[in-house]
């Protein structure tokens, strides 16, 4: 009987418990999978601690990638044996075999193993949307990505610079600006001993930039801001070190008419077509060596409760994932 991480009440990473589980057949529309490799977000530790609450009790996770076990009966894309990942939807990637919605996989190409996958699908789609469409980077632009040595700023760092930008980002030590270097970042402040704003002004010689990409929320929205030119978008997208207080809209105006959005990959990828087309983008970008993806970190998946203290610490660097035991 395959196992999985659950949590039955909101709190701290000692809340989930590795359980046994029952695993039905797939659904006419589902597909089982074997899973692989989970990936570790922070947006599983918003649904852990009540952030983004979930009804409960509940699963974990949001991303994986593995091998198809079975599919249902109205089920034409897939078939066993089939090599799939998939990001999004509801919560419950935390195990070691999972019945998902067929039209939320995408097959892998031979050149993406399993666990690369695990770790990039969120992310890299992530990392394709604030790029492509939230905001289109264009060559000559100039942007702020902060916790750029995070999984996601990781990418977000390599695919700008790959589109002709200049990247500024914004890591808590020298080791996370380091690798942030070497990952594409031209300008790497270390916020926990520089002012990020003062810096990104000198940079930009008093200019600012058109866009910032901050995961972080509290500490940083209010600075992130002040960094921006007239007319420059700010895109919040994560939470790190706690939701955004109330905001009054009539400071964008006195800050030069900016732009605010929170978006979610949920919206981008709601549409299949744009789902393989975001997912056959990011592909292209890992065959062609424009995007390196490290993973830093690897849990079992029966100690998610160490992996979660360890990410929400900032233990962590770039792309972490969990690896289920194989079910009996």
């Amino acid at each position: 009987m395959p196992h999985a991480i659950r949590f039955d009440k909101p709190g701290g990473p000692e809340v989930m418990h590795w359980v046994s589980i029952g695993l039905s057949e797939p659904s006419e529309h589902e597909v089982r999978i074997r899973q692989e490799a989970v990936g570790l977000n922070f947006i599983d530790t918003y649904h852990r601690s009540g952030l983004y609450p979930l009804p409960l009790p509940s699963g974990l996770g949001v991303e994986a990638a593995g091998v198809v076990e079975a599919v249902g009966s109205e089920v034409t894309e897939f078939r066993p044996g089939d090599r799939v990942a998939y990001a999004g939807g509801a919560p419950g990637a935390y195990a070691e075999s999972r019945n998902v919605p067929a039209a939320s996989l995408v097959p892998l190409p031979e050149s993406i193993d399993l666990r690369t996958a695990a770790a990039l699908m969120l992310k890299g789609l992530t990392a394709q949307y604030l790029l492509r469409r939230t905001y289109r980077v264009q060559p000559g632009d100039t942007l702020l990505v902060h916790a750029a040595a995070g999984g996601v700023g990781l990418i977000l760092c390599q695919w700008a610079k790959a589109l002709g930008a200049t990247v500024i980002g914004t890591v808590g030590d020298a080791e996370k600006a380091a690798l942030a270097r070497a990952h594409g970042c031209d300008h790497a402040i270390v916020y926990t001993r520089e002012n990020f704003v003062d810096k990104v002004r000198e940079i930009t010689e008093g200019k600012g930039v058109p866009v910032v990409y901050d995961s972080v929320g509290r500490l940083t929205f209010e600075g992130s801001l002040a960094c921006l030119e007239p007319l420059g978008l700010m895109v919040s997208y994560g939470n790190a070190s706690g939701p955004v207080p109330p905001f009054d809209v009539l400071e964008l105006s006195r800050r030069g008419s900016l732009f605010l959005t929170r978006p979610t990959l949920g919206a981008y990828t709601a549409d299949r077509a744009d789902l393989l087309q975001m997912a056959g983008e990011l592909f292209g970008m890992v065959a062609s060596g424009a995007l390196r993806i490290e993973i830093r970190q690897t849990y079992a998946l029966r100690d998610a409760v160490r992996a979660h203290t360890e990410l929400e610490a900032r233990r962590t660097m770039g792309s972490s994932v969990l690896i289920p035991d194989q079910p009996e």
